[in-house]
């Protein structure tokens, strides 16, 4: 089975929720922050408690590598301690970099981030695809021992129309030729449950009320493609946003973050019982989103 495969049976299994572990000193309650001496020490047992209270209610965690990046070097082991901290509970990671880059920096970049015994050794990476397919080819090795990636297509932010949506001579928009591309080069790395290992991004907002037609236009143009749904939450987005990117159930990981890691902040207990409220708004969201498939 590939790494698409396992996370097909969580998302059946156990929702759609990808839980992004973008976490932020400022998102820590006070009391946690102030036992230690560094924010990214407060960091990981944060992420810690946030995941033994919500690696059986998940499909997968996102970890976004600039939260750590941030923290110089400690972060980095945090980022790095966290990877395997969610490996340890079984559960499929995605590491959020956007790599996008020349042929020589690609091939480390993937080493990086999917190679055996690394320390930031993922199942999954985001990639940028935008400066040329090749930049995409170094990653292939990996993909052909079954670990994934997620290109990104038509993000989430508003500004996706300056590049993405730029309309073509030819007809159609610059993110649905990339995709027909994406596609493409995902058809060698078919896994058992008939999604590639070469998913796509594709946000539940697209800076505004999302385009229903163009999300059904995706879906049915891309039966293969596995998506990585941003959006949801404090950018927006709704569950019958994502919910168009779904083929029969399944097929899509919707992601938030802000709005899992801080849920305690709107509760009387929650500087003691963040991790519980962190996994009742997973439940929530995971009901959510399986009430508008």
């Amino acid at each position: 089975m590939t790494n698409m495969d396992i996370l097909f049976d969580r998302v059946a299994a156990k929702g759609a929720v990808c839980l992004g572990l973008d976490t932020s000193p400022e998102y820590l309650p006070e009391s946690l922050a102030a036992r230690f001496p560094k924010p990214a020490g407060a960091v990981f047992e944060f992420n810690r408690n946030i995941i033994d209270a919500t690696a059986d209610a998940v499909a997968c965690y996102k970890v976004q590598i600039a939260y750590y990046e941030a923290m110089g070097l400690d972060g980095m082991r945090v980022f790095a301690e966290t990877l395997r901290y969610v490996k340890a509970a079984g559960v499929p990671v995605i590491t959020d970099c956007k790599r996008g880059d020349i042929k020589a920096s690609a091939e480390m970049y993937a080493k990086a981030h999917l190679g055996a015994g690394s320390d930031f050794e993922s199942d999954f990476i985001t990639l940028n695809p935008y400066m040329g397919l090749d930049t995409l080819e170094p990653y292939e090795p990996y993909l052909e021992r079954g670990k994934g990636v997620f290109v990104l297509l038509r993000t989430s932010n508003p500004g996706w129309r300056d590049i993405q949506g730029l309309p073509l001579a030819v007809g159609g928009k610059v993110y649905s030729t990339v995709a027909v591309k994406i596609a493409r080069l995902g058809e060698k790395y078919m896994g058992e449950k008939g999604f590639s290992s070469v998913g796509m991004v594709v946000g539940a907002t697209d800076g505004g009320a999302i385009d229903a037609d163009a999300a059904e236009m995706l879906r049915n143009a891309l039966g293969g493609t596995f998506f990585l749904v941003p959006g949801y939450g404090a950018q927006g987005g709704a569950a019958r946003d994502a919910a168009y990117y779904f083929k029969n159930g399944n097929g899509g990981a919707v992601n938030s973050s802000r709005a899992i890691l801080t849920a305690y902040q709107s509760q009387p207990d929650g500087e003691e019982r963040y991790a519980h409220y962190a996994r009742e708004e997973v439940l929530r969201m995971a009901k959510d989103i399986g009430d508008n498939l």
